[in-house]
């Protein structure tokens, strides 16, 4: 295990160093100015259609497996989940409060990047063998670039459905036990045991049932724990301010140890910053747009509208409420990390419960996680064994549930770390390279002009 750690370590130093933290700010940033700040600009829009994509839009029935809604909460099953409460805490702690000055950052360019990566995903969509709809950066590589770039699709592909082990399984398992744990002194085991029997029972029915539980169980457990994030806040409103004021400092400035916290550079603020924000909100990973291709729609662009909500929401909102409950409390720097600093902190302001909703929330949240991967993971398997692979990639899947749940915690974070750098290069690259796509479809659809999904090409 030593030697594994010694490896991934090093990997990981590389993958998430100065180029990987380049190569995805500076996509994003060039993206956001290719079109304008349109992400930003056309933000109210997306909720309208969000709102109007509840159900499939008319004349468009069986354009797709799953409404835009619910493709939306599809990837945002996927995208909330232990990184909003552990991986906001652990940012924190190992980059100091300007690392989330930097998950914002992150998140605004990371808006441009997932609009990009649906727009992508529905106009070089394809129907498979089954009859599903199908796409995300593999195939947007295939057939966007061509056939010469197949590789890189399969590259993608294979990272995908390795990745999908560790940041939307494993790490997913292991983060409840450890909570309910600590929390109720639940066994390691029996939580491994009740997560796979549940999100099998889920996994099993494939897209459309996870989109279906998703659909209900994300939007119930995100507002509420913005609500409990809300009363915190209030609780402490006395010290938001200076929340703010640490954030926006040590963006820029290095922070002194203090007590148990031992201190960060400007430069671990802005790696842990970056690294968490796309552990969280995925912009880049090229995971989100294999949920949005299977959306019921013929117009790529709108579904990039809605698909870029789930960044803004994921970081601006749900992560910010979790920054601001840890930096106003008075735990932060007492050298606790993780979902146990979240839970602290939540319950220094609501004493006896604080730590009940952050495990609550953190347990909902990472088991719609495990049905959002399950689905990417098993896309991505599809891609390169064909449809009759996903059945066994499902069961294998599933059975992997429990063995995460009682693992090493810090070598599957590590794992999970190095297979979301290896997932991003390659779409990363192909968003670059399609660029010129994603700007000419944005600006034929608000000329009013006709913008065809990946069925008509």
């Amino acid at each position: 295990m030593e030697t594994l750690n010694a490896i991934f370590s090093a990997i990981d130093g590389v993958v998430w160093g100065p180029l990987m933290l380049v190569l995805i700010l500076g996509v994003g940033f060039y993206l956001q100015l290719g079109l304008k700040l349109l992400p930003i600009r056309k933000l109210g829009m997306g909720f309208s259609l969000l709102w109007q994509g509840r159900s499939t839009a008319k004349g468009e029935e069986g354009d797709g497996e799953v409404s835009p809604f619910n493709a939306l909460m599809t990837s945002l099953s996927a995208t909330i989940g232990t990184g909003n409460i552990a991986g906001v805490a652990t940012a924190i702690v190992l980059g100091g409060p300007g690392a989330v000055f930097w998950m914002w950052v992150t998140a605004l360019v990371g808006m441009a990047t997932k609009f990009s990566e649906a727009v992508l995903a529905v106009r070089f969509r394809e129907v498979d063998e089954a009859g599903d709809h199908v796409g995300g950066p593999m195939y947007y590589i295939r057939n966007g670039l061509g056939k010469k770039w197949a590789w890189l699709g399969g590259t993608f592909a294979f990272f995908g459905a390795v990745a999908a082990f560790g940041i939307g399984n494993t790490v997913q398992a292991n983060s409840v036990a450890d909570g309910l744990n600590q929390a109720i002194g639940i066994p390691f085991w029996v939580t491994g045991l009740v997560m796979m029997v549940l999100a099998g029972a889920v996994i099993l029915g494939g897209i459309k049932r996870i989109s279906k539980v998703a659909g209900k169980l994300v939007p119930f457990m995100a507002v509420a724990y913005l609500i409990s994030g809300i009363v915190v806040l209030i609780a402490n409103a006395d010290q938001v301010g200076n929340a703010f004021g640490m954030i926006f400092e040590y963006a820029f400035n290095p922070i002194a140890a203090a007590g148990g916290f031992a201190g960060a550079a400007v430069s671990a603020a802005i790696q842990f910053g970056v690294a968490r924000g796309v552990f969280s909100n995925e912009a880049g990973l090229g995971s989100a747009p294999i949920a949005h291709a299977a959306a019921q729609t013929k117009n790529p662009v709108r579904q990039g509208l809605i698909a870029m909500l789930g960044t803004f929401l994921d970081t601006i909102v749900v992560c910010t409420i979790t920054a601001l409950a840890i930096l106003t409390s008075t735990v932060w720097t007492t050298g606790e990390t993780g979902a146990a600093l979240s839970a602290l902190s939540f319950d220094s302001a609501l004493p006896g419960i604080g730590q009940y909703v952050v495990v609550f929330a953190l347990a909902v949240f990472a088991f719609t996680t495990v049905l959002g991967w399950a689905f990417y993971g098993e896309k991505c398997c599809e891609y390169l064994f064909g449809v009759r692979s996903i059945k066994i990639y499902r069961v294998i899947y599933i059975l992997a549930i429990p063995l995460g749940a009682m693992a090493n915690l810090g070598f599957i974070w590590l794992m999970a770390s190095v297979f979301n750098a290896l997932m991003a290069i390659p779409n990363l690259i192909a968003l670059a390279l399609l660029s010129p796509v994603v700007f000419k479809l944005s600006k034929d659809y608000f000329a009013g002009k006709p913008v065809l999904a990946g069925e008509d090409l």
